[in-house]
């Protein structure tokens, strides 16, 4: 009931001159969860395109000194991850505002690159944090269409068009190439992480961006988050009893076609749907959770 009468006076409490106003400090929220990557239509996979609204009315706020982060990723597609790593960055930046990051569950992998976005990073004790690695894993379906008697006919104009086709034997030269490719998305993950924690960082390299994840102490000790607790109790001690953290929402100007909405079920229950279901249960299954 306090939060349903605070909405209805806070209007009122802009138009008042400043020094009428109570003392208080108004610290934006902005939830980054799910899984990372661009997805299907109508899946709930976290984007640039699906936060840069969202990101862009928390940083507009001109009296916040600050942006809180809510993270909770398994990870996921590096590209998006580091689009929306940029973007805070540049927001943060454009707008001179201090960024903090809570992790809730996990952030692992590209949520982890998401996370080192802020300024400082806070954690539950039983948060997942790391998992600084990078991985790609599919299936090999040639022996069983050998077994089936299935042809597969592939028709292309240059000598490396199809690589690692899975309805065929896997090729050495092939595979060498995409662990190549791998290497060089590692190395710059672990600049990323690197840059952004500076001296924070306290371990051996083999350890740290060995794909390895850690709960929250662990990872204050190796010096990936900067501390234990939770969005309120740190916002409080560092802002007052009386700091404000509205949730910043982007919304969607059509809202039949949320995932959420009829459309979105309707998605989510094809075999499309399934799948990307299944694909987002194995990365939360592979931190355990």
């Amino acid at each position: 009931m306090s939060g349903f009468f605070s909405s209805l006076t806070r209007p009122v409490r802009r138009i008042l001159p400043r020094s009428w106003q109570a003392e208080r400090t108004i610290v934006p929220v902005v939830r980054l969860s799910g899984v990372i990557g661009a997805g299907r239509p109508f899946s709930q996979n976290m984007t640039l395109a699906s936060v840069a609204r969202t990101l862009e009315k928390a940083f507009a706020m001109k009296d916040a000194p600050a942006v809180a982060l809510l993270v909770n990723s398994p990870g996921g597609a590096p590209v998006q991850s580091h689009l929306i790593h940029k973007r805070i960055r540049a927001l943060a930046e454009e707008k001179e505002k201090h960024v903090f990051a809570f992790v809730e569950d996990a952030a692992a992998s590209g949520g982890y690159m998401i996370a080192c976005a802020a300024d400082e990073i806070f954690a539950d004790p039983m948060s997942i944090v790391g998992s600084i690695g990078v991985v790609s894993a599919g299936f090999g379906f040639d022996k069983a269409m050998e077994r089936l008697g299935v042809e597969r006919r592939v028709y292309t104009a240059g000598t490396r068009k199809v690589t690692l086709d899975p309805f065929r034997p896997e090729r050495p030269e092939d595979v060498a190439r995409f662990d190549a490719l791998l290497r060089e998305t590692h190395t710059v993950f672990s600049a990323l992480v690197r840059a952004r924690r500076g001296a924070a960082l306290n371990g051996p390299d083999e350890d740290l961006f060995s794909g390895e994840f850690w709960l929250g102490g662990q990872a204050v000790s190796l010096g990936l988050v900067d501390g234990l607790g939770d969005v309120r109790s740190i916002l409080r001690a560092r802002y007052g009893e009386k700091v404000e953290t509205p949730l910043v929402q982007g919304g969607s100007a059509l809202p039949w076609l949320r995932p959420s909405g009829f459309a979105g079920m309707l998605a989510r229950k094809g075999a499309e749907g399934a799948l990307s279901a299944a694909e987002e249960r194995a990365l939360w299954a592979r931190l355990g959770l």
